[in-house]
Parts: C-alpha cells; structure tokens; sequence
C-alpha cells in the first residue's frame, strides 16, 4: 500500500488549523501535513519523495509572503516527479488574473475561494486522490472503501 500525502499551506495558522481540522475524515487512509509557506512545502515535497512517498494533493492558499500559491503551484507543475499531484487553490484573495494563471501554468484542479464548505473540501479532495491513485497506476483495492466511487467506477469501465 502506497504512503499518500496532502499538504496543505496556508500563512495564516487559524486557517490552516480549520482546512486540516475539516479534512481529519480523511486522515484515517491519508497522511495530512501542514505547512506556513510555500518555501516550507517545498523542503517537505523533498523530504518525502527521498522517503519514497508520495504527494497525492496540494492545497494551497494563495496570498502568502515570499512564495505566492500560484508561484508554489506552477513550480510544482513543472518537477516530473510531481505532474500526478493534484492542486486545490484555496484562497479569498486571488484576482481574475491569477486563477487564469493557476489554471493555465500551475494545473490548478479546483479552486475554493474563502470561506469553504467542509463537506466539499473533503469531497474534492477524496475525489482528486482517487485520480491520482489511477493516474500513477497503484493498486486501488487497498483504499477501495475511502475512494470516489464515481471515479472508481469510471476508471474501470
């Protein structure tokens, strides 16, 4: 079975707090890390690939000092090791432009704006796992119970 991880950044702590306190559901089959800055995500992304885990979902905040969410997104996006991942901007912030951006050149699967809803949160991310498991070729059976089983069920036909 697969090590599978969502990270989710955000500047300010009482948010993060709430986006990981909203996806604990899922921290039964999943690893949920947290982390303040897009430069914080990156020394983590490192850490855990030279453990041989792997990062199924990124959920960023947009504004944020130093690195932007866009800006972590898109670098992301262009690190091979990484094009399965799937990203969520989550954010209350960004402009029209930069969700064109995020779309465009970091590969952005859904975008939140602030505040969101929980239950869809969960679902979203469930839903991206679930991609992200059939995307990298992993044996699904082991999560089969936790998994979208819409995409489940489109995956095999």
């Amino acid at each position: 079975m697969e090590k599978l991880n969502v990270i989710c950044v955000d500047d300010q702590r009482e948010v993060l707090s709430a986006v990981i306190q909203d996806l604990e559901p899922l921290s039964s089959w999943l690893n949920i890390e947290d982390c303040e800055s897009g430069e914080e995500v990156l020394d983590l992304i490192e850490d855990l690939d030279a453990e041989g885990e792997n990062i199924a979902v990124i959920v960023s905040d947009h504004v944020m000092p130093g690195m932007t969410g866009v800006e972590l997104l898109t670098e992301l996006s262009r690190d091979s090791r990484f094009k399965e991942t799937k990203k969520v901007l989550l954010t209350g912030q960004a402009t029209h432009s930069d969700t064109i951006t995020a779309i465009n050149t970091a590969g952005v699967s859904h975008y939140f704006e602030k505040p969101w809803k929980a239950d869809e949160l969960v679902n979203c991310v469930r839903s991206l796992v679930t991609a992200y498991i059939f995307d990298r070729g992993f044996d699904y059976q082991p999560y089969h119970e936790h998994l979208d089983q819409n995409i489940v069920l489109e995956r095999l036909r």
